[in-house]
């Protein structure tokens, strides 16, 4: 297959929770943390997902699968509701490199954020910029775009009917679909698909960003400082566009 070699790069989310998880343990991490590592073997077997098999989910949802090719998308799903249901995880972020598709919506240096709280969505934009691992928004809007994933016989599809219709948002709401879209806690999805990698290397990217936007539960006094939850989190939209003026102007 053609569109196999490279594939090596489809461990990025995984790599880069795993370092940052290493790192905030070694500067003291206070908070209760876990790590999920969420895996899957995108290989042919004779217990190999197939078109139209129909999964249901950790959460209890069933999937109707469609895409063979969207499969990270399935253990990312039961991760979050493991993280929620099993470990009583109030703050979710699952990071992963989702689609092909992150690289169209945000580019190649930018990882795509989505999440359920506008604070925490201006944090990560703030702890991108702040550790290098930059990150922009996506568009999250459940209303208008989950209708993407209807199935006639099952709660979903595993991937979208229109591709042209916000690909990597859709993936995202895919994977919070699971916790439900009215689940109180905070939900934030990262995909780093682009960043990951430069031609055939990797970048490490995702560490920088985990351990900025942590930071403040952190006893290193530099992480503490640029964490954008500290106690100096206060920032408005108002302040984040100052701050890209001053720069402009520098």
């Amino acid at each position: 297959q053609t569109t196999m070699p490279g594939m090596k790069r489809d461990c990025g989310g995984a790599a880069a929770i795993l370092g940052a998880f290493r790192a905030t343990v070694k500067q003291g991490f206070k908070d209760n943390l876990h790590a999920v590592f969420c895996l899957a073997e995108n290989a042919v077997g004779p217990v190999a997902t197939r078109p139209d098999d129909i999964h249901t989910l950790y959460s209890g949802k069933t999937v109707e699968i469609n895409n063979t090719d969207a499969e990270g998308r399935l253990v990312l799903a039961d991760g979050v509701v493991y993280a929620s249901r099993d470990l009583s995880a109030d703050i979710i972020l699952d990071m992963a490199t989702l689609t092909g598709a992150q690289g169209i919506s945000t580019g190649k240096y930018h990882a795509a954020v989505m999440t359920n709280s506008e604070q925490w969505e201006m944090a990560c934009v703030r702890a991108g910029r702040s550790s290098g691992d930059l990150a922009h928004p996506l568009v999250y809007c459940p209303e208008l775009h989950f209708s993407e994933f209807t199935s006639a016989v099952a709660d979903m599809k595993n991937s979208v009917a229109d591709r042209e219709n916000a690909q990597s948002s859709c993936a995202g709401l895919f994977i919070g679909s699971h916790l439900g879209f009215d689940w109180p806690g905070i939900w934030v999805h990262v995909d780093i698909a682009s960043p990951v990698h430069a031609g055939e290397r990797a970048t490490g990217f995702g560490v920088a960003m985990l351990m900025a936007l942590f930071g403040q539960a952190s006893d290193d006094c530099t992480l503490n400082k640029v964490s954008p939850l500290g106690a100096a989190a206060s920032v408005t939209e108002d302040q984040m566009e100052r701050d890209c003026k001053r720069r402009r102007l520098v």
